[in-house]
């Protein structure tokens, strides 16, 4: 009469270990039909426009353009609110292109330093150690818009005027203190205001 009982411990055992499986599988699948749907609705927020490119070639909407940050001094601002558009001093991601290549790019993180209009004025963020002893980078430190935790830098010499239909996703708010760092160095080498 005992030897059935390990029979049963085993197939519970399997039993088991299966339904954590399913719950596993069915979570994915609740969360992958989540971001459909995030997705849909923020295509219809664009007017049906696809969403940019994520990487590669340049996306079919909202150009982003670059220029040096003295040649477009602004006011820099703090204000960012937790309301689905982007604002200055929260962090953003959008597509960028490449110097070399303007036609390529990828996306990335942008601390979002001002506005004109419609338009959301960007500074460029990177996780590159090398960053750490270039001028014209300033740290950051880490944050929750990076999910390795890693160390970020803020590029000052080149700012990003961008469409903000453009923007692709909301990462986080820089507290006050680090954005006011990044304010005083436009401030003192850019003529920003």
């Amino acid at each position: 009469m005992r030897a059935p009982a390990p029979v049963i411990t085993r197939t519970c055992g399997r039993l088991t270990g299966m339904a954590i499986n399913w719950g596993s599988v069915l979570r994915k699948a609740a969360d992958v039909a989540m971001q459909l749907l995030k997705d849909s609705q923020k295509q219809k927020d664009r007017g049906g426009r696809p969403a940019p490119a994520r990487g590669g070639g340049a996306p079919a909407t909202a150009p982003v353009r670059t220029a040096p940050t003295g040649d477009r001094a602004r006011k820099v601002a703090y204000a960012p609110e937790p309301d689905g558009a982007a604002d200055p001093g929260e962090i953003v991601w959008t597509w960028v292109p490449y110097e070399e290549d303007p036609s390529q790019g990828k996306d990335r993180p942008l601390l979002v330093v001002g506005r004109s209009g419609a338009e959301l004025l960007g500074l460029m963020l990177s996780s590159q150690d090398r960053r750490a002893d270039d001028p014209d980078w300033v740290g950051i430190g880490s944050g929750a818009w990076d999910r390795e935790g890693r160390d970020s830098y803020i590029r000052l010499d080149r700012v990003l005027e961008i469409d903000e239909h453009g923007i692709r996703r909301e990462g986080a708010v820089l507290d006050r203190s680090r954005f006011d760092r990044v304010a005083d160095q436009l401030r003192s080498r850019y003529g920003w205001s």
